[in-house]
């Protein structure tokens, strides 16, 4: 083991990924933060009251190595939304991809059409895209749970 997580004190291996916030209050070599998830993160910044933090992935040292953890090869930037303080929640974290509609509206509005005779507005192709995206970044955590590159099947639930 190399560290346990600062939000849920799961463990933390040697070579496992883990992510570190971005505010440097939070980060220092002595008594800094480390999380097992994004989860985990978005989980720390109601309750330190960032405004705009942000995860950074990092991979713990090799067993047998210097005990300094090393930034991961092409270090990745996970931004978590801002939160309501008052509702004490962290909402799901933002997105840097472009809102695009990712619903083909052709063939939606054609089997509304088909199977209940009714039209289909503009603005239901924005809504749908949005629960896509919710259900695939459900499904993108559920992988990395459990230490996987690829979506499958399976992770939508």
């Amino acid at each position: 083991m190399w560290a346990k997580c600062s939000s849920c004190k799961s463990e933390i291996l040697n070579g496992q990924r883990y992510y570190v916030c971005n505010v440097s209050s939070c980060n220092k070599k002595r008594g800094g933060y480390v999380f097992c998830s994004v989860p985990c993160f978005e989980r720390h910044v109601p309750v330190e009251r960032h405004k705009d933090a942000y995860a950074i992935e990092e991979k713990a040292p090799a067993h047998g190595t210097k005990e300094v953890a090393e930034p991961a090869t092409g270090q990745k930037r996970i931004i978590a939304q801002s939160f309501d303080s008052k509702a004490e929640k962290v909402l799901t974290r933002k997105s840097t991809v472009p809102r695009e509609i990712l619903i083909v509206a052709s063939k939606l509005k054609d089997y509304i059409k088909k199977t209940s005779d009714m039209n289909t507005s503009a603005q239901v192709m924005s809504v749908l895209s949005d629960k896509v995206r919710e259900l695939c970044d459900e499904a993108i955590e559920e992988a990395r749970k459990e230490g996987r590159k690829t979506v499958l099947d399976r992770d939508f639930k």
